[in-house]
């Protein structure tokens, strides 16, 4: 099997995408105005220094990344089993899966970049050499928490997003914990709470598109699941508030059997992040089954039910899919340890490769699987 992926904001360089925009000038033409502005001009020259605008590197990206999927087919004609992109990259594994087209992808970038380049004043930073379970720790003990966690790159490699006040303050609580501790170049927190004034406009603006159901399956950043044709318009919006979950995804993919990674668009980002992923990637031993395991004998030889057993035994990418088809979004549930009634807010993933979990309306923290219970009243698919 295998995988395109498509790079996001940070692979942006100039001279990219300098063999593809003459190999399809008509959709480089399209992309001109749309933009008003050369995007030849602006990949390969960058006059007024505004490719590392966020504002101008998302369209050009998702350009540049696009023609390179065009000219992976025109090479082979090989079309991926799975397709994903990490964070503005989601776009294009949108656009190469037939759920948007060309056009309108820009057009939603464009924007997207737009309101982002309008985000109120923040900072991020690259940890290195630490988990993501130790960084929450980290976080939670010193009081850091105004910082969300923005990408979850790679086992030891995650992003932390916050005002840029907080982001400084949080360098030497990471650096005694011996991490390497790397300001990223940016102007807002994105992928983090303060994005939502932006996630709030955005989202209007993509009520104004239409979106198919995808041809091949993409895999959501948000959950790390594959995308459903009736939630396209609210991932791309809960997008800017959440977490990608990259590691999350790759895991999932790796999951599926053998499968070939192939990154389609400037730089090898993506490509070192999946290397060090498959590195410490243990595959799940248990083998998954549609068929229920046979109820276990009581001692005097009667067949008994053991729900809460034949559960344990359940892989959590099982008990992911068994939740998701019988619990949707909105799904009021109880929680060990909370004595009101929560609701969920996403649909329930794997974390880290191998935990189930799913988040609640109100916390940003995720809530284990086999902690939660939907209540007697929830509801269930029609």
């Amino acid at each position: 099997m295998k995988t395109y992926l498509f790079p996001g904001q940070g692979s942006q360089h100039i001279g990219m995408g300098e063999n593809l925009f003459d190999t399809f000038p008509d959709m480089t033409a399209t992309a001109d105005a749309i933009l008003g502005y050369s995007i030849k001009e602006l990949c390969l020259q960058d006059p007024n220094r505004q490719l590392g605008r966020t504002q101008y590197t998302q369209p050009a990206l998702y350009v540049v990344n696009a023609l390179a999927y065009r000219q992976q087919l025109k090479d082979n004609g090989e079309h991926p089993d799975f397709v994903a992109g990490h964070s503005l990259g989601e776009y294009n594994a949108l656009e190469s899966a037939g759920v948007i087209r060309f056009e309108d992808g820009l057009k939603l970038v464009k924007k997207r970049g737009e309101l982002m380049s309008t985000a109120p004043k923040g900072a991020m930073a690259a940890i290195i050499g630490l988990t993501s379970d130790k960084i929450s720790d980290i976080l939670a003990d010193n009081g850091l928490t105004s910082i969300d966690i923005a990408n979850y790159n790679a086992p030891t490699q995650t992003i932390i997003s916050g005002l840029e006040a907080d982001i400084q303050n949080a360098q030497t609580y990471f650096e005694q914990e011996q991490a390497m501790f790397i300001p990223l170049n940016v102007s807002g927190a994105f992928h983090s709470r303060y994005m939502q004034p932006v996630q709030n406009e955005f989202s209007q603006f993509l009520d104004s598109f239409t979106f198919a159901a995808p041809k091949i399956p993409v895999i959501a950043n948000i959950h790390a699941l594959p995308y459903q044709a009736d939630s396209i318009a609210r991932n791309l919006a809960d997008q800017l508030t959440h977490s990608v979950r990259w590691l999350d995804s790759m895991h999932y993919l790796l999951q599926q059997g053998d499968m070939e990674f192939l990154e389609l668009g400037p730089g090898d980002v993506l490509s070192k992040l999946i290397r060090s992923i498959k590195s410490q990637f243990k595959p799940n031993t248990v083998a998954q089954s549609s068929q229920p395991s046979p109820a276990p004998k009581s001692a005097d030889n009667q067949t008994t039910t053991q729900p809460d057993r034949k559960q344990d035994l359940k892989t959590p990418q099982q008990r992911v899919i068994d939740w998701n088809r019988s619990y949707p979004i909105g799904t009021q549930v109880n929680a060990k340890g909370y004595d009101e009634i929560l609701t969920t807010k996403t649909q329930a993933v794997i974390l880290f490769g191998h935990r189930a979990a799913i988040y609640m309306q109100g916390y940003n923290g995720y809530f284990a699987l086999d902690e939660v219970e939907p209540v007697k009243h929830a509801a269930t698919p029609a």
